[in-house]
């Protein structure tokens, strides 16, 4: 897997982003190719808004690539940074756990997988923790 991360200027990261992206790179085997963009609070709820009808902020939203062109790239995926502070406080883990997270949910989003039915979820969640598992970043117990 390669990930394409851009940052916008509104957003100044302070955990080591590009060890886990390395590391996500080297443990999702599929020869796939996606964009990471990293956003800011105002900019995720902007798109929530706009392209889910949520008028409120998330943090993570994957747009799969329709363009058939190129079959190894599958998407876009968003990530709110504040979320990632947020979220990983709230969960009792590290920053880094919380960004590997939501790249893996990202990516599998990306790939097909949903959570909205609870069958679909218990294989979605599972393999998420498939992949995390085979790194740093498995959910502490």
């Amino acid at each position: 897997m390669q990930l394409n991360v851009f940052i916008n200027e509104s957003v100044e990261v302070k955990f080591n982003y590009q060890h886990v992206i390395e590391t996500l790179e080297k443990t999702i085997s599929e020869n796939v190719s996606a964009s990471l963009i990293l956003v800011d609070i105002n900019e995720i709820q902007e798109i929530n808004r706009d392209y889910r009808q949520k008028d409120a902020p998330t943090d993570v939203i994957s747009f799969e690539e329709e363009d058939d062109e190129d079959e190894t790239y599958i998407g876009d995926i968003f990530i709110c940074v504040e979320k990632v502070h947020e979220q990983a406080e709230a969960y009792g883990h590290s920053l880094e756990r919380e960004f590997a997270f939501l790249i893996v949910h990202g990516v599998l989003h990306l790939m097909g997988y949903d959570h909205i039915e609870k069958d679909d979820e218990v294989v979605m969640f599972a393999k998420q923790d498939e992949i995390l598992n085979k790194t740093e970043f498995r959910r502490n117990k």
